[in-house]
């Protein structure tokens, strides 16, 4: 049964003891930050802060800091669930005869129920507020020292494609300015910008209508987070992540269609060509993104819940929340990515790598140069462009061991003949390139290489003992009193 709401995951968070109630005092600004950090590094709870200094909403952190908190958000025994769910859609085809179009029937019904449905109100519009508030009533997070100011980071940002009129929802992070306007920090190549740039292009309209949403049920918050592909809805998704469909309603100062059921909704819109500074901005680099220019959010109203909790995250150098919620994506997107290189058989991104900077594949080798045409093909799938450094290995080396990666990776290059450099896109957030959003990046073939690459060597085997001597001291090992 999908949860209905953040209220519903709290309650199954605290039930199977990954939440802990915090019920004095503690200061948005840093504490709240340290806490969330210090628990997560040493696989602590989540927690929610019912007494935020400065503010009567509870705040909820950490939610997803862990796979089993990831487990319970998408309400299943392991990730791996939800990619067999993909994969079986992917396999659905015309069945044959009649008994084989009935079994169909009931996956058929079940497609119906991921599509959002409208509803004329909801949870979210208990209390409506077109004047006299402020911001700053929320405990919005001051993460770190060196910030510019408090973040909002943990939103899904709702925009329209002018052209198409499909929605988009994004998590783009928003400094707090003042009592009623924010930063907009959606990235160059985020859904949001692009929306941006085709009206402003289009120079028929001064203002852009955004809608957000903070705290919602787990699915359909972390649905703003997946790497999907332009125009596919984000909400549909969560649709069939949580087996049910979301319920949207009209906001109230325009036409953008939030969750029913969130905990808080920013009402307002963008200027267009009406840019300030944002940042700097405790990054899930590990390292402070530096002040630029970004367009400015205008909050006309806020609707939100009788007594809302405020959800929220912190990033900064791993592993971090965002580290689980990443590796969730790995696990769940691994058939979608197989299905274009079907010869690839696992990917790993550690968390040191913070996503962009390290995509470790193991691949079934058919042919000569085969590692280097995943790694090309990599660097084209949506936001996998920005992966920095790709390391390709052979399928028997098991990618999620990074100490295995590395120690067969390093035997088997050469490294002027392995390794590939290529120029193209960058991440905005990363602070080494040699212009912003433009850069190099590199793969290595670790892969076992072959004559008709031009390898004419003996290639040497791994150092394995027998089974039949490991069997036989497994008994001996026993009788020594060492098991």
């Amino acid at each position: 049964m999908a949860y209905h709401d953040l209220r519903d995951f709290i309650h199954a968070l605290e039930s199977k003891g990954e939440l802990k109630r915090i019920s004095f005092e503690v200061d948005p600004y840093l504490e709240i930050t340290e806490w969330a950090d210090r628990s997560v590094k040493r696989g602590g709870p989540a927690f929610l802060f019912e007494k935020p200094k400065g503010s009567s909403i509870p705040v909820l952190i950490n939610a997803y800091a862990s796979m089993r908190r990831m487990e319970i958000a998408l309400e299943v025994s392991s990730v791996e669930e939800v990619a067999r769910r993909i994969v079986e859609y992917l396999e659905l085809r015309m069945p044959e005869g009649i008994l084989g179009k009935i079994r169909m029937l009931p996956k058929l019904a079940e497609m119906g129920s991921f599509f959002p449905k409208t509803v004329s109100g909801g949870p979210c519009k208990e209390v409506i507020r077109q004047d006299n508030f402020s911001l700053k009533e929320f405990p919005v997070l001051h993460c770190w020292p060196e910030d510019g100011g408090p973040f909002i980071t943990l939103p899904m940002v709702f925009t329209t494609n002018p052209e198409t009129g499909k929605r988009n929802c994004g998590m783009y992070r928003l400094q707090i300015y003042d009592d009623r306007t924010t930063g907009m920090h959606w990235q160059t190549h985020k859904q949001g910008a692009e929306h941006y740039r085709r009206l402003l292009k289009q120079g028929v309209q001064k203002t852009m209508p955004v809608a957000v949403a903070i705290g919602s049920d787990p699915a359909t918050m972390y649905s703003a987070l997946l790497p999907l592909p332009p125009d596919l809805d984000e909400m549909m998704v969560a649709g069939f992540l949580r087996g049910k469909p979301v319920e949207m309603v009209k906001c109230e100062t325009n036409d953008i269609l939030v969750p029913a059921n969130a905990e808080i909704v920013l009402e307002g819109h963008v200027v267009l060509g009406e840019l300030r500074r944002e940042g700097p901005f405790g990054d899930h680099t590990g390292f402070y993104s530096l002040e630029d220019d970004y367009p400015v959010f205008h909050v006309d109203c806020i609707t939100h819940r009788k007594n809302p909790v405020y959800a929220t995250t912190i990033v900064g150098p791993p592993p971090m929340e965002d580290f689980y919620m990443g590796k969730a994506i790995e696990r769940i997107f691994l058939p979608l990515m197989r299905l274009q290189l079907p010869e690839v058989r696992d990917i790993s991104m550690p968390a040191e790598g913070i996503f962009h900077n390290l995509i470790l594949v193991s691949i079934r080798k058919s042919y000569p140069g085969q590692a280097r045409k995943v790694m090309h093909a990599i660097w084209g799938l949506g936001q996998a462009m920005f992966s920095k450094c790709i390391v390709v290995v052979d399928e028997d080396v098991d990618v999620q061991n990074v100490r295995e990666v590395a120690w067969k990776a390093l035997n088997n290059i050469d490294p002027e003949r392995d390794i590939q450099f290529v120029l193209g896109p960058i991440d905005s957030l990363d602070h080494s390139s040699r212009l912003p959003n433009f850069g190099s990046k590199m793969g290595l073939d670790a892969t076992r290489k072959w004559p008709e690459e031009g390898f004419t060597r003996p290639w040497p085997g791994v150092i394995r003992m027998t089974s039949e001597v490991e069997r036989r001291v497994d008994e001996l090992w026993k009788k020594a009193g060492l098991a």
